[in-house]
This record gives C-alpha cells, structure tokens and sequence, in this order.
C-alpha cells in the first residue's frame, strides 16, 4: 500500500510540475484594467529615462541605482550621463574582442558591473557636460542604436582577420571615431555648478566608495556559498556573483528595502512581463530553486533586463509586489513604473546587485574572506 501511495504521489507531483511548466510558458495575459496598490516601502530615486532604440537597460539602470545611491547618501540629485558610460564600455568591449582574437562577443548588453569599472576606470560626467552625438538618425532625438550597433559590430570583427598575425593598423582611433560620431564624448574637463573637473575628479565628488558593491546570486549549478562568473553572453568582463539560495536571496532583497537601500535587478522579462507595468506569474507556478535551475539550464529563462527595485506594495488582495523603475520611458499604466510580484521576481532574478552595507553581517564577514 505504501508503495501505491508514493507512486501515486510521484505522479501527481510530476503531473502538476508539467501543468505548472505549461502555464508558465503560455505567460500571462497582458492585463487591460489598470490595478490599484499600497504602498508600503518607497525610497527616493530619480526620474525614469528612455533608453529607446537601444540595447541599453543595464547603463540606465545602474545610473540609477547609482543615483538613488547619492541621493539617499547626501541627499543631492544628479543625472548622470548614460552615454558616457555606454560609449566607454564599448570601447572595452571592442579591446577585449582584439585581445581574445576574436573569439569574444561584441554585444549591446552589459551588466551592473560594466557601470562600476567604467566610472572606476574613466570617471562620469553629468548629463549636461555630454555633447549630442553627431550622427542621429534624421527624427530620433534620443538613443537609436538600429543602424549604429550593426556598423560597429562590423568594424570591431574586422579588426581580426583570420590568419593574421597582428590586428589592423590603428584600429582604437578608428573604433573611437566611430564611437563618439554617434555617442558622442564628454571634454577632458568641464564647469558643473561653478568647478571645473574632469571625467575622474567629478566620480570622486559623488562620494560612491565603487568597492561597496557586491552581485548575488542563487543558482545550483555551482555550490552555495561561493562566488562564481554567471555563463551568460552579456557579462564579458567575468565579473563574480555571490551564490546563495533563493530564499535568502529574496530575504536580502526585503531587508534591504527596508533599510532604505534601493537594488539593482539583473534577470528575464520575455515571458510574463506586460508592457502595461504589472509582472506576475500565471497560476499554479511556484517558483523553487528546483525551476529556476531548469528554466535555466534549458534556455526557458535569460538575463535580458536590468531595472531598479526601489519600494515595497502590495495589490487589492494583498498580494505582495515589488515597485520597479524602468528604462522605457514614461509608458504603461504607471509611467515608467512597474509592479512586479514577489513570486516573479523569486523566478526571474539571474542576479541582485547592491550596497555590501545593506546585507546582514554574517553574509558581510563572508564576502570578505
């Protein structure tokens, strides 16, 4: 009998994984009525930009993530230059494709870590300091990246042809030239509020200690507990994370909101996510360690988007939600806003970046070792 019992009970916890996974990949129906929310944890961030045409969500993001971090820090606004940061990291990416020999990924992605090593490496400017590009495309007054990203991809690749023993001639001026015609490229110095810095000077009066960010992770593919590079194409510099399992990764993610430290989302929307601003999953779903290793590991999720998670809601029903800052503009019922559920966000995340000073101390003393 007992034997019956957990055959039967096998097959029942089988068949509703499968109805769960099917569910999942119908997605949800993009909702046509806009709901209503409580706000229960709001930290101050600044306004929601437009990344546009442009494969850039991760530079928008983690600007402001970085903002949010002044702001709660010493209590000053900025709007910091995307671009900046945008024409710089791909100037590196094109480096380390030469340096690879090609066997590298010249890609519009990045991820958090790209925003900290530029400014580490190059400095930041403000938005007004950064020159229009030359080369907009004829009505875009903002990023359009349809034609520009394609023209770069192919002059980075043909900077190694195949059988050579060395790279083209001069190939960064012209990899530069090409970046800053459609960038464009911030002045060695410039005024801001009456001083003058340059790009390095200016990162350093934001008060950003860049050392005190730290990626977490949670995946089973490699031990808990330990740092390892997420496999994903977007993250070419092979910057570490932090793994841990999900429940205490969404535990950190509450207990930092809490504290009045906002968090960087690295993860996927493809699925379901409406353009609407709300982001939940169907019925049924449960999001375990156990799905979010598959989803994975079979290619039904992906690191395709970087937002900022800066409140706490909670729906009609009382049903927890995370407040979200996007970088699509002002669209969807919420203006830029989205409210994404506590189980799509336990399901999605490929990783969290924030402050080391917003985690509990033994996960401190941890990251240290």
């Amino acid at each position: 009998m007992m034997k019956k019992f957990l055959i039967l009970t096998a097959f029942l916890a089988t068949a509703l994984t499968a109805q769960a996974q099917e569910n999942l990949q119908r997605g949800a129906i993009a909702s046509s009525e806009k709901e209503s929310f409580t706000t229960l944890k709001e930290i101050p961030i600044t306004s929601v930009k437009n990344q546009f045409r442009s494969g850039t969500c991760w530079a928008h993001a983690t600007i402001g993530f970085l903002e949010a971090e002044i702001l709660r820090q010493k209590g000053r606004t900025y709007d910091l230059s995307e671009m900046f940061v945008i024409g710089n990291d791909y100037m590196d990416c094109a480096t380390h494709y030469v340096r690879m020999h090609g066997f590298s990924q010249i890609s519009q992605g990045g991820s958090c870590e790209d925003v900290i090593e530029v400014i580490r490496n190059y400095g930041i400017c403000p938005q007004d300091a950064m020159p229009a590009p030359s080369s907009l495309p004829v009505g875009d007054s903002l990023a359009n990246f349809k034609h520009f990203f394609a023209e770069l991809e192919k002059k980075v690749s043909g900077i190694v042809v195949k059988d050579a023993k060395h790279p083209m001639p001069h190939w960064r001026d012209s990899v530069q030239a090409f970046i800053t015609q459609y960038l464009g490229r911030c002045p060695d110095s410039f005024e801001y509020e009456g001083s003058s810095y340059t790009p390095l000077s200016f990162a350093g009066s934001l008060g950003l200690n860049l050392d005190d960010y730290v990626s977490l992770t949670s995946y089973t593919h490699h031990p808990f507990n330990e740092w390892f590079v997420i496999e994903s194409p977007y993250k070419w510099r092979l910057k570490p994370s932090y793994n841990i399992p999900i429940e205490e990764l969404m535990d950190i993610l509450d207990k930092a909101l809490d504290k009045g430290y906002t968090v960087a989302w690295g993860g996927d929307v493809s699925g379901n996510f409406t353009r609407t601003g709300l982001a939940s999953l169907p019925d049924g779903v449960i999001p375990t360690q156990e799905l979010r290793q598959r989803q994975w590991d079979d290619w039904d999720f992906t690191y395709d988007h970087v937002m900022l998670i800066y409140g706490k809601a909670v729906d009609e029903n009382g049903k927890p939600y995370y407040m979200v800052k996007n970088s699509w503009g002002e669209r969807g019922f919420y203006q830029g806003i989205w409210y994404m559920s506590r189980e799509f966000i336990a399901l999605n995340t490929t990783y969290l970046f924030l402050n080391r000073n917003a985690l509990p101390k033994g996960l401190r003393k941890a990251l240290k070792k």
